[in-house]
């Protein structure tokens, strides 16, 4: 496969999705954003214009870069738009029936050569290249939160993947500015195959009443040199998120360790899904605030 990987269809505009076209933007690839919700078109587009401002004032790009990326992005609600795409990338929700549905479609759409990559962090990729008509042109393609920090990229490869495909996404990542790592279909693939487990087993010493929150997360840092504790990071993902993650991840593996901890569902039906909510394991000084605020839970001065 010999392509240059220039027009890139990203399908999900949410937090991901609009991190992931931001990072292809800026390297230069015309990108067709796509979500059937036209609030989540529009805080794409503010999310990018916002973002790349920073990047100005912080002297990262300049303002005709930034201009240049800005006018190199276009939304769409439809799939119809990732006619012309080379590569497209889905990061619609963590369901098999959804994206599945999705690979069905772009079938219909685009060229036979164009590579159809999953953003999952969890499913198997070999099952969602099966329901595909060209499954060989299926792989994983796993960006890290937040996409235009995290230097990570997962490309995962299916039994069913041609390497031609693989190669040309992991020049893309290297072209990106991305350190990308090979690995095969399991749940979680590496990074989050390990993370998780880990979180879920804090989440879960949390639970028993072991140790405080504070303590947890004081321990994984000071002793083990990490730069945020379990807890915090759950709240940063989205406690909600990890808990998807998780039961997609038990339903592949059956592994006890990848079993969500309970208080994971009890915080997220209770809508305390971390930052985003302005609540979770910690509380915050607002709905996607970072401050972290006392609450009733926090040590009294001295204790």
């Amino acid at each position: 496969m010999d392509t240059p990987l220039s027009t890139i269809a990203v399908v999900g505009l949410g937090t991901m999705g609009t991190g992931i076209a931001e990072v292809l933007a800026l390297a230069g690839r015309e990108v067709i954003g796509i979500d059937i919700s036209e609030a989540a078109a529009l805080g794409a587009v503010a999310s990018l214009e916002a973002s790349t401002a920073r990047a100005v004032g912080r002297g990262r790009i300049t303002e005709e870069e930034r201009a240049a990326a800005l006018a190199r992005f276009r939304t769409a609600d439809t799939l119809q738009a990732a006619a012309d795409a080379e590569l497209v990338i889905e990061v619609v929700p963590e369901s098999y029936e959804i994206k599945q549905q999705v690979f069905r479609e772009l079938d219909a759409i685009v060229a036979p050569t164009t590579i159809l990559a999953t953003g999952t962090n969890a499913l198997s990729v070999t099952r969602l290249a099966a329901e595909s008509q060209r499954p060989e042109r299926v792989l994983g393609l796993h960006f890290f939160n937040p996409a235009p920090a995290m230097k990570l990229v997962e490309v995962v490869s299916s039994v069913l993947t041609a390497p031609p495909a693989v190669e040309a996404v992991t020049t893309l990542a290297r072209e990106l500015g991305k350190e990308p790592v090979a690995v095969g279909d399991r749940p979680g693939f590496v990074a989050d195959g390990l993370l998780f487990g880990y979180l879920n087993q804090a989440a879960a010493m949390y639970e028993a009443n072991y140790a405080s929150r504070e303590d947890i997360d004081t321990a994984m840092k000071l002793g083990c040199g990490l730069p945020m504790g379990p807890l915090a990071l759950l709240d940063l993902i989205g406690i909600d998120t990890a808990r998807t993650v998780l039961e997609a991840m038990y339903a592949e593996s059956h592994d006890r360790l990848h079993a969500p901890a309970p208080i994971l569902g009890q915080l997220s039906s209770a809508g305390l899904t971390g930052r985003k909510a302005g609540r979770g394991f910690y509380t915050y000084d607002a709905p996607g605030g970072q401050d972290v605020v006392p609450d009733a839970l926090t040590p009294a001065a001295g204790a």
